[in-house]
């Protein structure tokens, strides 16, 4: 079976490896290491703030989507309809 996208569990992922990734760099201690800490922290920063991102265009797209579908929902139903079909039809001449 196929796996779908979930993006809510993409964004608890990214969470965890930010997390880990503290733990990491608080349990790493020493003068030769100070450099490294740095780079670890300045590269934690940009990864919270790209996640922070991204769950803001995934929320906006979302929101999108479902304002779509209430203000549309024939049309919806087509459009969910003709990729069922097509769908149907490429994977029955497998």
């Amino acid at each position: 079976m196929a796996e779908t996208f979930n993006g809510g569990r993409l964004a608890d992922d990214l969470r965890s490896l930010v997390s880990d990734a503290e733990a990491l760099l608080r349990a790493s201690t020493g003068a030769e290491t100070a450099e490294l800490q740095e780079q670890a922290r300045a590269t934690l920063a940009d990864m919270r703030a790209r996640l922070a991102a991204l769950e803001e265009q995934v929320s906006a797209h979302a929101r999108d989507v479902d304002s779509y579908v209430r203000s549309n929902p024939w049309q919806a139903v087509a459009v969910a309809g003709g990729v069922a079909l097509l769908l149907g039809l490429m994977l029955g001449r497998r």
